[in-house]
C-alpha cells in the first residue's frame, strides 16, 4: 500500500473518532451538566435576534478588523 493509503486512512479514522466524542461529551452529556435555556429556546433566540436588528445604527462606517488582509492601506510614493 502507498502512503496516501495510509494517510488518508488515518484522517477518516481520526474523523471518526473525533465525531464520536463529540457526540457522547456535548450530546450525551458524559460529565453532566445541561443545555442552556438560550440554546434550546427557540423563542428567546427569535426575541434576542430581533432586539439586535431593532438597535438604531448611528456610528460612523464599518470597522475594517484586519487592513492589512484587505489591502486598504496608503502607499506613498515618496517619503515625508
Amino acid at each position: 500500500m502507498s502512503r496516501a493509503t495510509y494517510i488518508i486512512g488515518a484522517l477518516a479514522g481520526s474523523a471518526v473518532v473525533a465525531y464520536v466524542c463529540d457526540k457522547v461529551i456535548s450530546d450525551n452529556k458524559l460529565f453532566g451538566g445541561t443545555t442552556p435555556g438560550t440554546v434550546s429556546n427557540k423563542e428567546w433566540w427569535a426575541a434576542t435576534e430581533e432586539k439586535f436588528q431593532a438597535w438604531p445604527r448611528v456610528a460612523g462606517p464599518p470597522v475594517v478588523m484586519n487592513p492589512i488582509s484587505r489591502q486598504n492601506f496608503i502607499v506613498k510614493s515618496r517619503p515625508e
